[in-house]
């Protein structure tokens, strides 16, 4: 692994950001995009649909990026790679409140 400078490595950093759960919805977005453009290549009609799933796994921020980026296979990349690392971060997020519980840090 790659150290970084404070002496942790990218993966312990990462997932110390998004958890275990956040890594585990990444690598599930990562193997969906592979997929989409496998299976785009094997068509030979250029009529292939399976982009949108990956695109569908990291909405709504996916969407609304799609929406704002140039068209191109590089941008519909682009647009899942940051939807998947928006919803990495709330599910990250979500899991440590979750873990947390009923333990707020409000003064009572």
């Amino acid at each position: 692994m790659t150290s970084t400078g404070s002496g942790r490595s990218v993966s312990r950093r990462l997932r110390g950001a998004v958890g275990v759960v956040g890594l585990v919805y990444l690598v599930v977005c990562a193997v969906l995009l592979v997929w989409a453009f496998v299976a785009a290549a094997g068509d030979s009609s250029g009529e292939s649909m399976a982009g949108v799933i990956p695109l569908l796994a990291a909405a709504p921020a996916s969407l609304v990026l799609l929406l704002v980026l140039p068209d191109g296979a590089v941008m519909l990349v682009a647009a899942v790679v940051l939807g998947a690392l928006v919803n990495a971060a709330i599910i990250g997020w979500c899991t440590r409140a979750l873990r947390r519980g009923g333990h707020q840090d409000s003064p009572s």
